[in-house]
């Protein structure tokens, strides 16, 4: 069992650049809580997307750690140029000493595809090419493609990523059919679903990768959860209970704004999430109980957490880290 981070940088009402600062000392802390990865969320002209340049804010996590894996869940590739990509995934794999974890999607969010002046009709069809186009400009030292999207002819591909043939790659699931996916293309994934779907999941990845693959250990199987500990389920509520909606309407600022609903929508409380198995605030008994109850549903080998949203302090997220290092994660570990 391995555990990382999902964050979606959203506003508090810090300054940027202290803004900026607080989350790095946090990251600092999840590496000496020995997480193996922090994944980051993109989006654009939205409180909850204070990352809309993945790779920028990867570079500075490169330097203030050093064995931390980190990486875009995902790189909305309807909004990145490829080549571009393929230079950037070069240069903060080799600026972190091969540390990066590269996630691909086609964007969850159609008005921040509109914003760039895209379809979202074509969002589905410009990612499964642009994802192709980037893996042959990562393994080659010449680019030739030729899509619908995107046509070149032997583009020198001056950097190369440090790790071979490429960083490992990861998949945002929401349905077995994606699961499928993923076990076909050998990718890692991460469920942001209840437990009883992403069981689904992972059950349907586990019997694709067994018949490609035997009994090779699978990838990472992941599910993540928002988490607040304190030293009692009275404190954690009260925390998660305030911080929780000013996450929610950061989460659904751009269809308050313009119309719609997420594609993956959200309660608007604290406790609904806990009703449904998404969130758990509690002493560290409790939220180790809900954890391993999870695991075992789940049957997952990855357990992803959400430590810092809404409005979360940075000392309450270090406080959720510190309880969980030192009285959560050694248990849960000892379970496997």
């Amino acid at each position: 069992m391995d555990f990382g981070i999902f964050d979606h940088l959203d506003r508090n009402d810090l300054p940027l650049n202290e803004y900026y600062e607080a989350r790095l000392k946090l990251i600092e802390a999840y590496e000496r809580a020995g997480f193996y990865a922090y994944h980051v969320a993109e989006h654009h002209s939205t409180p909850i997307g204070l990352a809309p340049s993945p790779s920028v804010f990867l570079s500075a996590i490169a330097q203030r750690t050093k064995t931390l894996r980190f990486g875009p869940m995902v790189y909305a590739l309807p909004l990145h140029h490829p080549l571009r990509l393929i230079e950037e995934i070069c240069m903060v794999d080799q600026l972190s000493g091969g540390r990066l974890e590269i996630g691909f999607g086609r964007g969850s969010s159609p008005t921040e595809v509109k914003f760039y002046g895209q379809d979202p009709a074509q969002a589905q069809d410009i990612y499964t090419e642009a994802r192709a186009l980037i893996l042959e400009g990562l393994t080659h030292k010449k680019l030739t493609f030729k899509g619908k999207h995107f046509s070149f002819k032997d583009i020198p591909m001056e950097l190369e990523p440090l790790q071979k043939p490429h960083p490992p790659m990861w998949y945002g699931v929401h349905s077995v059919q994606a699961a499928e996916r993923a076990a076909k293309q050998s990718l890692n994934m991460v469920s942001l679903d209840s437990a009883k779907d992403t069981r689904s999941y992972n059950d349907k990845y586990r019997q694709v990768w067994s018949a490609l693959h035997g009994t090779k250990p699978t990838p990472k199987l992941g599910v993540s959860r928002f988490i607040v500990i304190a030293q009692s389920d009275q404190e954690a509520l009260t925390i998660a209970r305030r911080a929780y909606p000013v996450w929610h309407n950061h989460f659904y600022f751009l269809f308050y704004l313009i119309g719609g609903t997420p594609a993956h929508p959200r309660p608007a409380e604290f406790d609904k999430m806990m009703e449904i198995g998404q969130a758990v605030a509690g002493s560290p008994q409790t939220v180790r109980q809900f954890l391993q109850a999870q695991l075992n549903e789940t049957a997952v080998n990855y357990l992803v957490g959400q430590f810092a949203f809404g409005d979360l302090s940075l000392e309450e997220s270090l406080r959720t880290v510190e309880l969980f290092k030192n009285e959560v994660m050694p248990k849960l570990k000892g379970s496997d």
